[in-house]
């Protein structure tokens, strides 16, 4: 009891900040929750974040879209909403980071212990078998991680007309502004459409890696 009393406690560590994050990953892995566990939890946690960015991001589109094709009505309600929608782009964006960040952490950990590791041997069929699973695992997570950063480095350049735009719309909210941002409303919908394609590719390398994590003994 007190065992899952420790590790809900620690679940609920803000993770992020190395530092914090380094005694966290320990006093898991004295618990018992393997470094190998932790990373396979942590990708996912990332991959769902990308997914939850990607939808938040297209929602915010879809809002500047509307804005942008506005016809009548409650031109202050429609600005107010994608000023919404733009903040919760904003908030899931930081949150791939952050779990990138963790990712990131907890895989180093693991595979620097792991090569400490390998010197423990005394049966050297044993330590190569160990080393050449080492080196596989690293390289599908590097291409995992490579995928996740590419698909993390488009979304500023998404967002930051979208900023642009509805802080200009904040004292400019009228018909002759909103007709200049159609030609801005074409070139964002293209960078979604690459950044979408980006975290479907990064998604499915995050799928891909935790399988094999989960189908491979420890």
């Amino acid at each position: 009891m007190l065992k899952l009393t420790l590790i809900l406690l620690l679940l609920a560590i803000p993770i992020g900040f190395s530092a914090c994050d380094t005694a966290y990953i320990t006093a898991m892995d004295k618990m018992g929750y393997a470094k190998r566990d932790l990373l396979s939890s942590r990708v996912k946690s990332a991959r769902d974040a990308q997914a939850d960015a990607k939808k938040d991001i297209q929602d915010a589109l879809d809002q500047f879209g509307q804005v942008v094709a506005y016809q009548g009505g409650d031109l202050e309600a429609t600005y107010k909403k994608l000023k919404s929608e733009l903040q919760n782009s904003e908030d899931s964006a930081e949150t791939v980071r952050n779990r990138i960040e963790a990712v990131e952490n907890v895989a180093d950990s693991l595979f620097s212990e792991w090569k400490a590791e390998l010197g423990q041997y005394s049966n050297g069929d044993l330590r190569r078998k160990s080393e050449a699973k080492l080196s596989q695992t690293k390289a599908r997570y590097h291409d995992m991680l490579a995928a996740m950063k590419r698909a993390e480095q488009r979304i500023d350049p998404v967002l930051k007309p979208l900023r642009d735009q509805v802080l200009y719309l904040k004292h400019n909210l009228n018909a002759r502004a909103l007709a200049a941002m159609k030609g801005e409303l074409v070139k964002v919908d293209a960078q979604v459409d690459q950044l979408v394609r980006e975290m479907n590719r990064s998604i499915a390398e995050a799928d891909k890696f935790i399988q094999t994590m989960e189908k491979e003994p420890a």
